[in-house]
C-alpha cells in the first residue's frame, strides 16, 4: 500500500525540502495589504520580514477547500491513502476544514490533529513517513500520531511586544508597560495554543528560563533526563545567529544529542515578529 504524507508550510518544510524528503507541503496563504501570497511559492522569508518591518498589513488565512481537495485528488491517482498533518487545531481552523473534507474520501484520507506546529509538526511528518515506509496503513499512522499528540513541548521568547499587541494577544496597555519595563515574555505551546509562561527582563534571562523549562519537561514529563529518546529543536524568526548561539547552549546541556535548527513558520512569525527564539522537543516514537 502506498501512503502519501501531506502537511502544510506551518511545519517549516519548504517545497524543495519536501521533494527531498518524499512528502507534500500545502502552502499557507497570507494577505499582505489586500493581496494574497503563498508561503514558499511567491513569498519568501526575506520578503515577508521586509514587508513586516515596513509596516504592511499582514494577516494569515487557511487554504480554500478546493486547493486541499485538488492536492488530494492528484495524489490519490498515484497513492492508495493519504495522511494529512496540518497545524494544531488550536492555532488555525485549517485542521477542522481538512477533517470535514476528508469525510468525502471514504477512508482514503486521514487527517491528524496532533496539536503541533513548526519544528514539532515537522517531526510528526518525518515520523509518519518512516511509519509508511515500514508498511503501516494510513489509519495506523494517524492513530499513533494522535495518541502521541501531547509528547512535544515548545517555549518561545519574543524580541518585541509590538506584534502580540497588533494581533490582540495582549492589551495595548500591557504592551506599553512591557515595552517600558523591557519585558521579554516567554510563551509556550503545550498541545493546542500559544500561552503565556513567564516574564524576563533580558533575552539572556529568557533563554535561561526556556532551557530550564525544557530540561524539566525532559526529566519529569518524558522521563528522559539525558535526552536519548527525545528530538531537540530550535526555531527562530529572522534570528539565525542568535539561534546558533542558543544551539551551543543547548548542546552543553545535552552533549551528543542532535539539535535541529530552523526558521519559524510565517504563520507564527506573523503574530510574534522578528527576533524571536524558541526551544522545542518531541519524544521519539517507539516504531
Amino acid at each position: 500500500m502506498r501512503i502519501a504524507i501531506v502537511t502544510d508550510s506551518n511545519s517549516g518544510i519548504t517545497q524543495e525540502q519536501a521533494k527531498k524528503e518524499g512528502v507534500y507541503v500545502l502552502p499557507m496563504p497570507f494577505m499582505i495589504d489586500g493581496q494574497t501570497y503563498y508561503e514558499d511559492i511567491d513569498l519568501t522569508q526575506e520578503q515577508f520580514y521586509r514587508r513586516l518591518e515596513e509596516g504592511a498589513d499582514i494577516s494569515t488565512s487557511q487554504p480554500v477547500p478546493k486547493t486541499v481537495t485538488d492536492l488530494w485528488n492528484g495524489l490519490l491517482k498515484e497513492y492508495d491513502q493519504i495522511v494529512h498533518i496540518p497545524m494544531s487545531s488550536g492555532l488555525s481552523g485549517s485542521c477542522q476544514t481538512a477533517m470535514m473534507l476528508a469525510q468525502d474520501y471514504e477512508g482514503k484520507v486521514f487527517v491528524v490533529n496532533n496539536h503541533r506546529i513548526s519544528v514539532t509538526q515537522r517531526q510528526s511528518v518525518l515520523d509518519a513517513r518512516e511509519m509508511a515506509a515500514q508498511g503501516k496503513t494510513g489509519e495506523e499512522i494517524a492513530r499513533i500520531l494522535y495518541e502521541t499528540r501531547y509528547d512535544s513541548s515548545i517555549y518561545i521568547t519574543v524580541d518585541t511586544l509590538k506584534y502580540l499587541k497588533k494581533g490582540g494577544r495582549i492589551t495595548p496597555a500591557a504592551a506599553a508597560l512591557g515595552t517600558l519595563l523591557r519585558i521579554k515574555p516567554v510563551l509556550t505551546i503545550q498541545g493546542e495554543k500559544l500561552d503565556a509562561f513567564a516574564k524576563a527582563r533580558t533575552m539572556k534571562q529568557a533563554k535561561g528560563i526556556m532551557l530550564a523549562a525544557l530540561k524539566k519537561d525532559l526529566e519529569e514529563r518524558f522521563m528522559d533526563g539525558d535526552c536519548r529518546r527525545t528530538h531537540l529543536q530550535i526555531a527562530h524568526s529572522h534570528n539565525q545567529e542568535a539561534a546558533e548561539e542558543l544551539k551551543g547552549e543547548l548542546a552543553e546541556l545535552f552533549p551528543g544529542t542532535p539539535i535541529y535548527v530552523d526558521a519559524l513558520s510565517l504563520s507564527v512569525a506573523c503574530h510574534i515578529g522578528p527576533g524571536s527564539l524558541a526551544v522545542a522537543c518531541a519524544k521519539m516514537l517507539d516504531i
